[in-house]
């Protein structure tokens, strides 16, 4: 097994379709996994990373928040930040599309689309696919009255029923896959945790990178295998969220 400072420091894989971010998140992850960086160990600070992966530390902050949100490492104020004790456990909820829950007087903005012809870690695995799989990366800005009021980022594999036409359809993802298979959809998943934009999000909502919002990880499954997985930001201007749960 390799040892951290190694595992850490390699080169990262450069690919313009893939933001660094990502890379640095898939890095950090394989770590975890790999068990290179062991459950509760402490993770090199934000500037050690950098200076291991030759990124900045704003990238490195990113990706360790995601990480964050999603239960892979935790942070002790004034101490740093460790690998989690545990690996995340999947979540119960189930959800509609997102903007049916966010109701009415929306305006719904494809910012990027993108062929992605690597993924990363968090991606491959709730997507249960390799890493040199495509995916299509979908984000959509939601507006309620002309403002700003949650981020869609959305995953599906390239190979299935959602085409390249299909990302130019108004609406997420969700909405456009629910029309077009409807019953072969199953096993809606979502995690939802407290978080904060950060400097990738903010960039598309315009907005302050630590304004804190509801991070919600969406995923759902096509005739029993995964394949779709979003991450949805929602400000405090989304308003309340409801979940219902089934008893079935």
């Amino acid at each position: 097994m390799a040892d951290r400072l190694s595992f850490l420091s390699a080169p990262l894989p450069r690919d313009q379709a893939v933001p660094l971010r990502v890379l640095v998140h898939s890095r950090v992850l394989d770590g975890i996994r790999r068990g290179v960086l062991t459950p509760g160990s402490m993770i090199p600070t934000e500037t050690e990373l950098g200076q291991l992966l030759g990124v900045s530390r704003t990238v490195v902050r990113e990706a360790l928040m995601l990480l964050d949100e999603d239960g892979f490492i935790v942070s002790r104020r004034g101490i740093g930040r460790f690998v989690a004790d545990s690996l995340p456990q999947i979540g119960l909820e189930r959800l509609r599309p997102v903007e049916e829950l966010l109701g009415v007087n929306l305006e719904l903005e494809r910012t990027a689309v993108m062929l992605q012809p690597t993924t990363s870690t968090f991606v491959a695995e709730e997507l249960g696919v390799a890493a040199d799989t495509p995916t299509w990366f979908v984000e959509t800005v939601i507006r309620r009255d002309g403002r700003p009021v949650a981020l869609a980022q959305e995953h599906v594999p390239a190979a299935g029923p959602l085409t390249e036409e299909d990302t130019t359809v108004p609406g997420t993802l969700l909405s456009v896959l629910l029309r077009r298979s409807g019953p072969a959809i199953s096993a809606g998943v979502a995690r939802l945790t407290p978080g904060v934009l950060g400097e990738g999000r903010a960039a598309s909502l315009g907005a302050d990178p630590a304004e804190p919002v509801l991070i919600v990880t969406q995923t759902a499954q096509l005739s029993g295998k995964a394949y779709y997985l979003a991450k949805y930001a929602l400000r405090a201007e989304a308003g309340n969220l409801s979940v219902i749960q089934s008893g079935h």
